[in-house]
């Protein structure tokens, strides 16, 4: 299941024409794949797209929870209804999620959480809420992985993406982004969405077989200043 994005299913209310179109790189390159649309914050929602997976494939192997919103409003002025919406999609979707598929996953399955370098850090921006979710995104990783290897064989990990040039920094003004690059950045550039995607790979393979429980920064060095 990889949510938000696409894949052998895709939910959680993110953009449907590009899950439809990952489904169909998928295909054209001779895999399988579904779509499920339901909303991840929702118990029954994220229920759904698990029993979608296990109906069509009659088995799950990988989780990527990376569904997930945020805002840029100052503390003092942020509406309650939008600090729940994004607690409620981050971190209470990861788990309804990971619950579904940790009832259903086989010994060797592994979860990938998507956290963010917010969840350990600051950037300069009134984040409160993603910043939140973000950290409960880790705390939730390392329970799991701490329940569920040793009763299940399930690996529970995560990655906490840097800067990435997608739909978010896009929102972000002028100047911004390259400030934090050249000041916060030790590699000195935002990073490809390939080399976000190979962490998930890694961490979804065979290869990762003895890690569990642990938060892998995908950041060019940011946490190290």
């Amino acid at each position: 299941v990889v949510n938000d994005l696409g894949g052998a299913v895709s939910g959680g209310g993110g953009d449907k024409r590009v899950a439809d179109e990952v489904v169909d790189v998928i295909k054209q390159r001779g895999g399988e794949a579904v779509t499920n649309y339901d909303d991840v914050s929702d118990f029954n929602g994220a229920k759904n797209i698990v029993n979608t997976a296990i109906e069509a494939f009659g088995r799950l192997d990988v989780l990527v929870n990376n569904a997930g919103i945020g805002t840029a409003a100052p503390a003092t002025r942020e509406a309650p209804e939008d600090f729940r919406r994004v607690v409620e999609t981050n971190l209470m979707g990861s788990f309804w999620m990971a619950q579904s598929c940790g009832r259903v996953m086989k010994p060797g399955a592994s979860i990938i959480n998507i956290g963010s370098i917010l969840g350990s850090t600051t950037a300069a921006l009134p984040q409160a809420a993603y910043s939140a979710s973000k950290a409960g995104v880790i705390g939730l990783t390392r329970d799991l992985a701490q329940q569920w290897m040793a009763r299940k064989g399930i690996r529970v990990n995560a990655i906490a993406p840097g800067f990435f040039l997608t739909e978010m920094t896009d929102q972000y003004e002028e100047g911004y982004l390259e400030t934090m690059l050249a000041q916060r950045v030790p590699a000195g550039r935002a990073g490809e969405l390939e080399e976000c995607a190979a962490a998930v790979v890694f961490l979804a393979s065979p290869a990762a077989s003895y890690i569990t429980g642990v938060l892998l920064p995908v950041d060019g060095g940011l946490l190290t200043t």
